[in-house]
Order: C-alpha cells, then structure tokens, then sequence
C-alpha cells in the first residue's frame, strides 16, 4: 500500500470509532498493533472457516478485481469479509458468524503487521465491501470444489 492509501485506509476505519483519535493513538501505542472498532456502522464482517475462507477468497479474486477488505486471525482459521451495513441481521448461512451492530472487531492497522490478526486484503481507503450475493456465490462454488474434491480423492 502506498502512503496515501494507507491514510486514506486508517481515515475509513477511524471513522466508525467512538474516539478516532484513541483508536489512531492505540494502534500506534499497542505492542500488537491492533484496535476494536464497532461493526454496523460502514460495514458488517461475516466470518468464515479458513477452511471455507481460503477458496472463496481464491474465487472472489478471479471473479472480480478487488473484493472488500478480508482479515485473517492467528493461524488463518478464521476470516472476516467486510461487506455492506445489515449484511449480518440478514445473513441465514449455516457456519457463518455475522458481526453486526453492537459487535465489535479486533482491526490491525492497515499499514503495518500486527499480532494475531493481520490483513489479507486491506482496506484501500474508498469504501469498497464486498457484495454480499457475490461472496455467497464465491462461498458455494468453493464448498462445491471442496465437496467434488472430495469425492474424486475419496
């Protein structure tokens, strides 16, 4: 990410904290680098397996060139797909956990690495999400492949 990028990303997830100031000055004083932000504001996040996560990431990116931002946790086994406000009320996948209003979301800093929680897509600044129909799409040509496999393998 360039300069510019990472203010304008910093700018984006700042503006849905209670005190974006405090949240720049803990992501510059935390030893993790890390903040929490409130979900439901600017974006909900629906988290997904790594196990399902990974291929609907690798089919989202051929599907379109740049997805909304995507976090990972320690180890990957767990993703978070930023996508439009009022996604996770209405979300009625089973495996999937929505974070929604009233939850809030451990967000590294999107310039630097972070302990635990790091960024596999970033968030550019511009208020892209991802499609909440598209990444359902993703989800079930992946868990498709996963099952074809699968079968082929077993």
């Amino acid at each position: 990410m360039t300069g510019s990028e990472t203010r304008a990303a910093v700018e984006w997830l700042t503006s849905v904290a209670p005190d974006p100031g405090a949240c720049r000055w803990e992501w510059e004083r935390n030893p993790q680098g890390i903040a929490l932000l409130p979900a439901g504001k600017r974006w909900d996040v629906l988290i997904l397996s790594g196990e399902l996560g990974h291929p609907t990431l690798d089919v989202l990116t051929r599907l379109i060139d740049r997805p909304g931002p995507v976090l990972a946790d320690f180890g990957e086994s767990r993703m978070g797909f930023f996508v439009p406000p009022g996604t996770a009320s209405r979300w009625i996948g089973t495996g999937i956990r929505g974070a929604g209003p009233g939850t809030w979301i451990v967000v590294p800093h999107p310039g630097r690495a972070a302990g635990g929680v790091r960024w596999l897509i970033p968030p550019d600044g511009s208020g892209t999400l991802t499609d909440a129909a598209l990444l359902e799409l993703a989800m079930h040509e992946a868990a498709g492949a996963a099952a074809q496999d699968g079968r082929e393998g077993g």
